[in-house]
């Protein structure tokens, strides 16, 4: 009773200073709209506009402050991508995820940087077009098989930039962050399936797990050098498709797994693209299920970095990223992050940071709330994100006041006599080629 009372006090402590930390460092100019405007999206629920969060009793400001907050405030981005880095255990293996996801603006003309993106949808092509920006979410997933997913770098994806050349700006300052860390793993899905991603984190500290197309061809080492003509760049031709081509595996395993029933991995190393011939990779065939009359289709897997594991460990890595893909759901429904409709990038990017940072706080709270389910629900011993928020009222109220009182600002003066009115500039939507 005693050891549980102290962790349950240690992780408050925790949550406090994560708190502070935000208001003193991470916050720097509207730190007391955006640090109530955290708490507001936190304990509200059913939020139709974005000025709604201004009736929330935490939010002492008036409606206008919301939109302020956003326009006219700074965050230090620097210091909190450190942050957010450094509190991800550094004296033991850690997976982190990295997907884009969209947040779509479709009737919007005055946004600069819009791009149009694919977007998935319960249509019948269940994917579609759409216009908006894109974001590239890289987070920390402490556990496999639950559905906690802790962002430590979000970035919007500007101009013609691609998927990967963030995602790899996003994993050289990760590691920068991290110089003591055992051992980082970043796994992708298939857009980051490419010699482009795979060439430009060989050299970097850390190891990699990505998806493959089902249709790639890859090469093997090239032979001796006949001693004649241009040395030869590749080797034995590899086809996905092709199982002629295939050569024996470097490494095989049948086993039983609790969650994918009979799994079959087989592995060869030193593989490589056509475009680059420099950086061999390890590309692994993954069957599951296979006690099922149809089982599901295979999915192939490229690895780099940490030779020394083996084939279970990297397959193992990617399984563990599926979590990112409730979070990022649990980012749009419950913690409203594409509800608003600024006018201005940079007010979705100091949002964008603000879900961040409760995205941290509902993680380091979930050991000190109680579940408290709807009628309709299960209980949970092991609670989910959502579950923990509807936690969060009882373990806020014991919370020190942090933000200063509002001042009175007056009447506005109004527009300007005499001032002319000018229509927004409007922005061509981008079409990456």
């Amino acid at each position: 009773m005693t050891n549980t009372k102290c962790a349950t006090t240690k992780q408050f402590n925790k949550i406090i200073e994560f708190r502070q930390s935000i208001y003193d460092h991470i916050l720097v100019k509207e730190r007391d709209a955006q640090f109530e405007l955290i708490d507001a999206l936190l304990l509200s629920d059913h939020i139709q506009t974005f000025p709604a969060f201004s009736q929330s009793p935490v939010f002492q400001r008036s409606w206008p402050s919301t939109y302020a907050a956003l326009k006219r405030g700074r965050q230090d981005n620097e210091w909190m991508q450190s942050y957010l880095c450094q509190s991800v255990p550094q004296d033991q293996e850690c997976i982190f995820a990295l997907d884009p996801t969209v947040w779509p603006r479709p009737r919007t003309r005055t946004l600069e940087g819009l791009r149009y993106e694919q977007s998935p949808t319960r249509a019948i092509e269940k994917r579609s077009t759409v216009q908006g920006y894109a974001y590239s979410l890289l987070a920390w997933i402490p556990e496999r098989g639950k559905s906690w997913a802790l962002p430590v770098d979000t970035r919007r994806i500007p101009g013609k930039q691609t998927v990967v050349e963030v995602g790899l700006q996003q994993i050289r300052a990760c590691c920068a962050n991290r110089p003591e860390a055992v051992l980082d793993v970043f796994a992708g899905d298939g857009s980051f399936g490419n010699h482009l991603f795979l060439g430009g984190i060989k050299d970097l500290s850390c190891a990699a797990v990505v998806r493959l197309r089902c249709d790639r061809v890859l090469y093997g080492k090239p032979g001796p050098y006949p001693g004649h003509g241009r040395p030869t760049i590749h080797g034995e031709r590899f086809a996905f498709k092709e199982l002629d081509t295939w050569r024996l595996p470097d490494e095989e395993l049948w086993f039983s797994d609790s969650r994918f029933g009979m799994v079959h991995l087989r592995c060869w190393h030193g593989l490589h693209a056509k475009q680059d011939s420099k950086t061999p990779f390890c590309v692994i065939l993954a069957e599951v299920h296979l006690e099922r009359t149809k089982p599901p289709k295979p999915i192939w897997l490229a690895s780099i970095g940490a030779p020394e594991k083996s084939v279970y460990h990297k397959w193992l890595w990617f399984d563990q990223r599926w979590p990112i893909e409730p979070a990022i759901r649990f980012r749009k429904n419950r913690l409203y992050w594409t509800l608003p409709h600024f006018q201005q990038a940079e007010a979705c990017d100091r949002w964008t940071n603000l879900i961040d940072l409760a995205d941290w706080q509902v993680w380091l709270a979930r050991s000190l709330v109680s579940d408290q389910p709807l009628p309709w629900q299960r209980s949970q011993t092991d609670l989910t994100p959502g579950r923990v928020t509807q936690g969060l009222g009882a373990l806020f109220a014991q919370f020190e006041h942090i933000t200063s009182q509002p001042k009175t600002r007056g009447k506005s003066p109004g527009w300007p006599s005499g001032r002319q009115r000018t229509r927004p500039k409007r922005y061509p939507v981008l079409k990456r080629t």
